[in-house]
C-alpha cells in the first residue's frame, strides 16, 4: 500500500495553485493520472521520486519516504522512472545503459527479450530509433527491481502503431514483476488499455477518481459512445457542411445541418456521439 499525503505550491496553467493530493494505492496496481496541461501531474511523479521537494507524507509498503522530519534520499527510493526524453546514455550499447544501473546480466538479458532487443544488446543508444530507445529506457527503470514505476507520457512521442506494440509490452512488464505502475497520460485508449484505475487532476486536485469505464465512458441517455474533438476545417458541400474534426490522433469528417454549422467553428472543441441514426453534435465550445 502507497499512501500519499503531499502539498506545494506552484506554478499552473492559470497562475499560482496549492498541489493538494492525498490518496492511498493499492500495491501492484496500475494507476492512469489525467487531466489539463499545467494541473499537477508530472510534479506528482517528481515528487514521488524525491525529485521536487515538497512538504506532508509518503509511505511505501510501511516504509516512510518523506515525512515531516524526514526526506528518503533518491537513491535508496525503489523507483523506476521513464521519461519522454528517453535520458539515456547515447556512447554506450543497449546492455550498457542497464547494466550501468544493476550489474545483473540476467535481469538484464530477460528484460531485453521481453522488449525484443536481445538481438541488439550491443548496439549503441544512438543509433537507435525512437521506438527502441523507450524500450530502452522502459527496461533500464526495471533493472532497479522497483516497487513503484514512474511513467511519465513516455510513448506520447512514438506512432500510433509502435506506441500500441510498447503499450503491450509494458503491460506485461507490469504483470510480470508485479510493480506498483503509475502513468501520466492524455491518451483515452491507452489510459483505458493499461490502468485499473484513473485519477483526474485539474488545479492541483483530484476532481475524479474511479475505473477507467467510470472515467471515460461518458454516455449519456440514447447515445452508445461519445468523443471530445476539436474543429479543423468545416467544408460546405451542397446543402449540408463537413466538419473536418481531430480525435486524439485520427481525423474524421462528420455531415453537419446548416444549424449546426452556424453554431460552431474552426477551432472550437465539442463532443461528438453515435446515437441510434447517426453521429450527433452534443455541445460545443470555443
Amino acid at each position: 500500500m502507497i499512501e500519499i499525503d503531499i502539498h506545494k505550491q506552484l506554478n499552473g496553467s492559470d497562475g499560482l495553485m496549492d498541489l493538494d493530493i492525498s490518496m492511498s494505492i493499492e500495491s501492484g496496481s496500475f494507476i492512469a493520472i489525467t487531466g489539463k496541461s499545467g494541473s499537477g501531474k508530472s510534479t506528482l511523479l517528481r515528487i514521488l521520486a524525491g525529485l521536487t521537494k515538497a512538504s506532508g507524507k509518503i509511505v511505501v509498503d510501511n516504509e516512510v519516504w518523506m515525512d515531516t522530519n524526514y526526506t528518503k534520499d533518491i537513491q535508496s527510493r525503489q523507483i523506476g522512472f521513464v521519461f519522454q526524453d528517453y535520458a539515456l546514455f547515447e556512447n554506450m550499447t543497449i546492455e550498457q545503459n542497464l547494466l550501468f544501473v544493476n550489474k545483473d546480466k540476467e535481469l538484464a538479458n530477460k528484460l531485453l527479450s521481453m522488449c525484443e532487443l536481445n538481438s541488439m544488446s550491443d548496439r549503441l543508444s544512438s543509433h537507435l530509433s525512437g521506438g527502441q530507445k523507450q524500450r530502452v529506457a522502459l527496461c533500464r527503470a526495471m533493472m532497479r527491481k522497483p516497487k513503484l514505476l514512474l511513467l511519465d507520457e513516455p510513448l506520447s512521442a512514438l506512432d500510433v502503431d509502435m506506441r500500441a506494440k510498447l503499450q503491450d509490452e509494458l503491460q506485461n512488464i507490469h504483470n510480470q514483476f508485479g510493480t506498483t505502475t503509475i502513468l501520466v497520460s492524455h491518451d483515452p485508449s491507452e489510459i483505458y488499455k493499461l490502468s485499473n484505475r484513473v485519477i483526474v487532476l485539474n488545479q492541483g486536485k483530484i476532481i475524479d477518481d474511479g475505473t477507467p469505464q467510470k472515467i471515460l465512458l461518458h454516455t449519456k441517455g440514447s447515445q452508445k459512445f461519445s468523443f471530445d474533438g476539436k474543429v479543423l476545417d468545416i467544408i460546405p458541400s451542397d446543402s449540408i457542411y463537413i466538419a473536418i474534426v481531430a480525435i486524439g490522433q485520427q481525423i474524421v469528417e462528420v455531415v453537419l445541418s446548416p444549424k449546426e454549422a452556424n453554431r460552431i467553428s474552426i477551432g472550437d472543441s465539442i463532443t461528438l456521439s453515435s446515437k441510434a441514426y447517426g453521429v450527433s453534435v452534443d455541445y460545443y465550445c470555443s
